[in-house]
């Protein structure tokens, strides 16, 4: 299993200009040994950019993703993460996405596909991540 965030669907989805080759072939590539995954933080940010409830499900079907949800055990990490990045300075003020998705993969034992993996470095140590780097 693995998560694919949200940055490198975008990138596919709009044919980012800079970054769509790079996401299409590590999609392409993961594809071949993962099973590719979202959950529903992944699936509300990628709404953004969807009229309709039905053509994101076409997108996500196409894609060939899984949807999968957050277990508890996730969102509790994910809350321990935030404190963490609070404690450290951090100024927002809601868990963010990353924390989401980064715990989840850390509960899964599987890795994350993105192109910003500053946040998952910082609080998600043991998760792998597929990276431009």
């Amino acid at each position: 299993m693995l998560l694919v965030d949200t940055n490198v669907l975008v990138d596919v989805l709009e044919d980012d200009p800079e970054w769509a080759d790079w996401s299409i072939s590590r999609l392409r590539a993961q594809a071949q040994v993962h099973e590719l995954a979202i959950n529903p933080v992944i699936y509300a940010q990628l709404s953004l950019t969807f009229a309709s409830v039905e053509t994101l499900d076409r997108a996500v079907r196409d894609l060939a993703l899984e949807m999968l949800e957050l277990p508890r055990p996730a969102l509790f990490l994910a809350g321990k993460a935030f404190a963490k990045y609070r404690r450290a300075g951090g100024r927002k003020s809601n868990v963010l996405a990353d924390f989401f998705v980064g715990a989840h993969a850390a509960v899964l034992g599987c890795g994350i596909l993105t192109r910003d993996p500053r946040r998952y470095r910082s609080y998600f140590l043991t998760v792998p991540l597929i990276t431009p780097e």
